[in-house]
């Protein structure tokens, strides 16, 4: 066959000895065909270099082979790795991403759901830029929450395991014999500010190490991560500091309370260590000193979102929270630059 002509259904039909109607059983996955049928077919089609038609296989199998990605995440800080993770597990299924940003916009998320029901997308993935429970979308078609969990219990929501992140810092700390630390927090009405202060005081509690002072809780930034040094620190200078740990709640806060414990002399980590959460590079690597921490895995977890939707697509839904386990990153804040 001359390499510029098209191939054809027939062609891969003739070579393969079987009708047309089988090929496309065989390349859908459809019918009731033997595998070594399917597999004479495929080698057949691989062979010519058959390139089925979108639209074909599309009415074929009454789906569009499209799936929605919305994020309603502005920045893009957490639900960008999200997206790359589901895009990447998207491909290997054979499936196209529509992307639509909503910008924490409730009327731009309704215009961007309408248009991927429009289109006819075969499920939609929703992300965002917390871990605080959302509203669900009502659609027509399987839809899996990834980072920013449904309200409704009976969909299927991915998430990150904060307490299982705590958990790591803490067993960490410990084994550099740390025994006195202090929290540092986001804004105190959201669940990982929560969740990360709990755990941190019931594993603390649980090894004989003192958890100083309460909570403190602020806006997630590096003005208040400095200002939380000072208020943690009491004044206090050389030998007579009140901690030899501080835990904060995001690198970002980490970030600036580094920052300030070099301007108040006070050394990283050989008087006080230091630890940040999300492993967000642009905080975690450019803070000095660079930070231990704990990575979320967001591309692995936008990449479990996608298999779940698979699945329900396929026809066997999950629902309920999962929980992905991170993974500790220890860099120089706590384990210095020896």
């Amino acid at each position: 066959m001359d390499r510029g002509a098209v191939v054809r259904i027939t062609d891969v039909a003739a070579l393969a000895g079987v009708s047309p109607s089988t090929v496309s059983k065989a390349l859908n996955d459809t019918g009731s065909l033997r595998e070594s049928t399917r597999a004479r077919v495929r080698e057949a089609a691989e062979r010519l270099g058959f390139v089925p038609d979108a639209t074909a296989r599309s009415l074929s199998a009454r789906r569009s082979f499209t799936v929605g990605l919305l994020s309603t995440d502005s920045a893009g800080r957490f639900s960008l790795p999200v997206v790359l993770g589901a895009e990447n597990a998207l491909v290997g299924g054979e499936l196209s991403a529509l992307l639509a940003t909503a910008r924490h916009d409730p009327v731009r998320e309704q215009h961007h759901v309408r248009a991927l029901v429009a289109r006819r997308v075969d499920g939609i993935i929703v992300t965002g830029r917390t871990t605080e429970p959302r509203e669900p979308i009502r659609v027509p078609m399987p839809v899996v929450y990834a980072f920013a969990p449904s309200s409704d219990p009976d969909d299927a929501s991915v998430v990150p395991d904060d307490a299982a992140g705590m958990r790591l810092l803490v067993e960490h700390l410990a084994g550099l014999g740390r025994r006195r630390i202090a929290y540092v927090g986001g804004r105190a009405e959201q669940a990982a500010s929560l969740v990360r202060y709990e755990t941190l005081a019931t594993e603390l509690a649980a090894r004989g190490l003192e958890l100083v002072g309460t909570p403190l809780y602020g806006d997630w930034s590096e003005q208040w991560g400095r200002r939380a040094v000072d208020l943690v620190l009491g004044g206090a200078v050389g030998s007579g500091l009140p901690v030899d740990g501080i835990v904060f709640a995001s690198d970002q806060l980490a970030r600036g309370g580094c920052d300030r414990l070099r301007e108040l002399g006070v050394r990283v980590p050989a008087d006080v260590a230091v630890t940040g959460y999300d492993d967000w590079e642009v905080m975690s690597l450019a803070s000095r000193p660079p930070l231990t921490t704990v990575d979320m895995q967001l591309e692995r977890l936008g990449q479990r979102a996608a298999e779940l939707l698979i699945a329900a697509i396929e026809g066997e839904p999950a629902c309920g929270v999962e929980r992905l386990t991170p993974r500790l990153v220890a860099r120089a804040s706590t384990l210095g630059d020896g």
